[in-house]
């Protein structure tokens, strides 16, 4: 045998030995992964032993139980009734969570600081970045000091001139629904209208997103998102970057990105453009009242930092995305509710009546005028809050009013849709009733009983912008239409990011005949 075969020979079996130990060391490292998650899963039942829940599969947990069919809310609500107080909850083989479904829990773990979860919240970041939403510690805290003044009345005030605006354009549009026999979906409208108002309001910016043709890209990305978020979450091997960024579903997702932040980076771009003359730098400064962006790119702290561009881009897309879709989910359950309740939108409507007096738009000083319809939108985010349920992960050991406790980094769940339908706390829950958040009665229960915009220190910081468009477009849409229920087309809840209908939300309208 020659010098070259010999060579041959022994690369060939050193190839051999190679194969043999990257086999094994790929074998141990996956041992190894598992044995730690088999010890960290036995930890947790350990840790959540006090929490009983529901019968859980050993390899998908409770994942199997949501079919994604309209019914999963229905059933955390049920399970809540069989576990008071809070429940265990896997989601796969390894990743566990207290649900909480009571204002007394709920109390506990809204009032602390303690910062959103690093599972379910990290999927969202490469879309809305590090923003208010997701953000923790001294970040969030510099960030959210810096955009309060956002929201101060003062800058809400001359919004809802703009609010009214919008809410006409969608008004006048559906003048082609109103007397007809057929029901219309009225959510991808109010999602138009709602996006229209916020490039108003807080970019000052005219989109015309209501009147153009076709598909809105920015809205359609924004579904498609929130869809690959809520999936990403549920398909555990989609838990690794690694995989996800590899499978069909992740080459959506950074499409559906590059969508969204195409979108806001073009806000931002064009405010930076004009700002860059000098006049309008004045006019800027010398307004009374400045909008979000400006606020954004003006904002300094005590050192006189202001945001950095990525910081902007952030909360630009985290406003964009919640202070839109949050408020279109509002908007048309709440829409949705009074069409069911016929006798309650009659009350509304001639309170609104009475409020304007042969005007049609709503003003800022009319917003305090409406207690009846105010209480009927307060109902609807009871029974249909935008955003059903938030979570954290907890960086100390948590012990609760009746003295369970759990450990630090555990991830508690709360569930805004299974407080506000708890039977403890609510009176015949799946029943419409305003009468609820009367003065008297609202005094008589916790103040975390009712937390659609969650509460304690991070709480909406939108939520008063929010409240006054719900007021304007409400109040404006019963002026002009009788919202009428089609009991063939009952909206399937589906929780994403924010709560939707697997089936749209569909009404008739018919014209108001007012009084000459």
């Amino acid at each position: 045998m020659g010098i070259a075969e010999t060579l041959k020979t022994q690369l060939s079996l050193d190839l051999r030995h190679l194969h043999h130990w990257v086999a094994i060391f790929f074998l141990v490292t996956v041992v190894f992964k598992l044995t730690q998650l088999i010890v960290k899963r036995r930890q947790w039942l350990r840790a959540l032993e006090q929490f009983p829940g529901p019968p859980q599969h050993w390899l998908y947990g409770h994942v199997h139980e949501f079919k994604q069919d309209g019914t999963d809310l229905d059933k955390v609500v049920t399970w809540g009734e069989t576990y008071p107080m809070a429940f265990q909850m896997w989601f796969g083989p390894f990743v566990s969570f207290l649900n909480i479904h009571h204002p007394d829990y709920v109390k506990t773990i809204l009032s602390s600081t303690e910062p959103k979860d690093d599972l379910a919240y990290r999927f969202l970041i490469p879309w809305i970045g590090d923003g208010l939403l997701v953000s923790k510690g001294q970040k969030w805290f510099r960030h959210r000091r810096l955009l309060t003044p956002g929201f101060h009345y003062d800058v809400l005030k001359p919004y809802v001139k703009l609010m009214a605006d919008s809410a006409k354009t969608m008004l006048d549009k559906w003048e082609s629904h109103s007397g007809s026999k057929d029901a219309f979906e009225l959510f991808e409208h109010v999602s138009l209208m709602t996006l229209d108002s916020i490039m108003k309001c807080a970019f000052s910016s005219n989109s015309n997103c209501q009147t153009e043709g076709g598909t809105n890209a920015y809205i359609k990305a924004v579904y498609e998102l929130s869809d690959l978020v809520n999936l990403r979450f549920r398909v555990f091997p989609y838990h690794s970057e690694f995989i996800f960024h590899l499978s069909p579903h992740g080459f959506r997702f950074r499409k559906a990105s590059k969508v969204a932040h195409s979108h806001t980076e073009e806000v931002i771009r064009k405010r930076k453009e004009a700002l860059k003359d000098g006049k309008e730098l004045g006019r800027m400064q010398a307004k009374r009242n400045l909008d979000f962006l400006d606020i954004l790119l003006c904002a300094r702290d005590e050192d006189q930092q202001g945001l950095s561009d990525e910081d902007i881009r952030a909360e630009v897309d985290t406003f964009m995305f919640e202070g839109h879709d949050t408020t279109a989910s509002g908007i048309s359950f709440t829409l949705y509710s009074l069409a069911c309740n016929p006798e309650h939108q009659q009350i509304c409507r001639d309170e609104v009546l009475h409020v304007l007096d042969g005007r049609d738009t709503m003003e800022w000083e009319d917003l305090s005028k409406i207690p009846y319809t105010t209480m009927c939108i307060k109902e609807s985010l009871r029974l249909y809050p935008p955003v059903p349920g938030m979570s954290r992960k907890i960086t100390k050991p948590m012990t609760f009013f009746d003295g369970r406790t759990v450990p630090e980094g555990c991830l508690v769940g709360t569930s805004v849709f299974g407080i506000h339908r708890n039977a403890t706390v609510w009176e015949n829950p799946h029943v419409f009733d305003p009468l609820r958040f009367l003065p008297e009665n609202s005094s008589k229960r916790s103040p975390h009983a009712f937390v659609p915009f969650s509460a304690g220190p991070r709480n909406c910081i939108g939520q008063n912008f929010a409240m006054n468009e719900l007021k304007v477009v409400v109040a404006q849409t019963l002026k002009r239409y009788h919202l009428i229920e089609d009991p063939t087309k009952k909206p399937k809840m589906l929780p994403r990011l924010i709560l939707r209908s697997l089936n749209g939300i569909h009404l008739k309208i018919e014209p108001v005949e007012l009084e000459p």
